[in-house]
């Protein structure tokens, strides 16, 4: 359980994995990843019909929590006993969504917080209003887009960009006003030359992490679309869009609320069998619409107790060995209170599944940030011993050592190999004793 690295799907870890995953299938290996749904209203007693458990196959494996697949494949080749990974975790969610009303009671703040959601009604008129906000930003931002709207549109193969402004993939004038962000959309257009061989064939794109949305053409051809930061960018480039010689790629870049910028360390490149094209350097660069900051959404999941009720009371039955927990970005902000909210948490749990023992594998975080960014990285730095407290002043808990796995432009590093082959010895550990 936890949040998005815990939730973060075998698809996404492929860059690194590719060749171990496609060629390993055990039906002795499941998964059942309970659905992303809250309630504030009571402790719910089951999981919705069309929840099943899933074998590890070829035809679900994409699917499985990344972590999870590696914890529980080291788990079954150490000692050959089938493995059920019950995945339920939630991007973005911080720890107090998945206590209990009851486990919370020293926390009265976040009871107080809760009871403000407990009507249906409330909701709906708060998503009514947010979908509207969002609609008439968006139509807003179409309708002053000059870019989709001359004869030729900016990303046309024949449109000429001649006039445009020069700038590298990684600079970031062109995102603010020398002051504050610039939201809105913003376009690249880039000409390249692709090998004689290439013609006609199909090709991947890869556009590295993009903050925050974006739509991408080749040749005026739309080749995909990513609507917020953290997913790595990887588009098909179909048979017959590309072509010997020059071609163009064009990106229409969407900034919602902060600093619109490419992420570094990344690949930016076409790939055609064995050979690529770089696509870092100099792009052709001109705003289309400049806008104020995005709507603020609601996330009703951040809220406290609504997990609890509706992801982990239901699975009060099952027999839970144990609990391997990744889970802390979202709380590194208050991390000054997050012992105590995980050891609350580590207590409810251990008497919703009825076992005072019931071991916790805590992930420490990855290391993460800039090394520029020093106030941030002493954020993260303090936020581990906070979790490694919880370690030391609980039984039967153990810290999971992640901090020397973490990629410093990603809050999502791609390594959950030697994580879950970390959090399965651990675990090992613990059941030989």
């Amino acid at each position: 359980s936890g949040q998005s690295n815990m939730e973060l799907p075998v698809s996404r870890v492929t860059d690194m994995f590719r060749d171990e995953i496609s060629a390993y299938e055990n039906t002795n290996i499941r998964q059942l990843k309970v659905p992303n749904i809250f309630n504030f209203h009571a402790p719910q007693t089951d999981l919705p019909d069309y929840v099943a458990w899933k074998p590890l196959t070829q035809e679900n494996v994409m699917n499985f929590s990344a972590l999870g697949y590696f914890f529980a494949k080291a788990m079954y080749e150490k000692n050959n006993i089938p493995v059920g990974l019950i995945n339920s975790s939630w991007g973005g969610t911080p720890v107090e969504a998945w206590i209990s009303e009851e486990g919370l009671k020293e926390f009265p703040k976040y009871i107080n917080d809760k009871r403000q959601y407990e009507d249906d009604a409330y909701l709906k008129s708060i998503k009514q209003t947010e979908g509207l906000s969002f609609y008439r930003w968006n139509t807003s931002l179409y309708r002053g887009d000059a870019g989709l709207h001359e004869a030729t549109p900016w990303y046309a193969a024949n449109y000429n960009d001649k006039d445009w402004k020069t700038v590298d993939l990684f600079s970031t004038d062109w995102g603010t006003n020398g002051l504050n962000p610039i939201n809105g959309s913003h376009w690249f257009r880039k000409e390249v030359k692709v090998p004689q061989d290439w013609n006609g064939k199909e090709a991947t794109l890869r556009l590295g992490c993009i903050v925050d949305a974006d739509s991408v053409y080749v040749n005026g051809t739309f080749v995909g679309t990513v609507s917020y930061q953290y997913p790595p960018r990887i588009y098909t480039i179909p048979a017959g869009v590309l072509k010997a010689g020059k071609n163009t790629v064009t990106i229409r870049l969407i900034s919602n609320n902060g600093y619109p910028h490419f992420v570094k360390e990344k690949p930016y490149k076409i790939v055609c069998g064995n050979e690529e094209v770089s696509l870092q350097g100099e792009w052709k660069y001109r705003l289309g619409a400049s806008m104020p900051p995005a709507p603020g959404m609601m996330f009703f999941c951040y809220k406290p107790v609504c997990l609890y009720n509706a992801m982990i009371a239901p699975l009060q039955n099952y027999g839970i060995r144990g609990v391997l927990w990744y889970q802390g970005e979202s709380n590194v902000d208050r991390r000054n209170e997050y012992a105590a909210l995980l050891t609350a948490m580590i207590a409810d749990w251990r008497s919703t599944f009825g076992n005072p023992e019931l071991p916790f594998y805590i992930v420490e975080l990855a290391d993460f940030l800039s090394r520029d960014d020093v106030s941030g990285r002493q954020a993260w730095a303090e936020m581990r011993k906070e979790q490694a407290k919880v370690a030391e002043t609980n039984r039967n808990t153990r810290l999971i050592h992640n901090s020397d796995l973490g990629e410093w432009n990603d809050i999502h590093p791609l390594d959950k190999k030697t994580l879950g082959q970390r959090a399965a010895e651990s675990a090992l550990e613990t059941d030989n004793k």
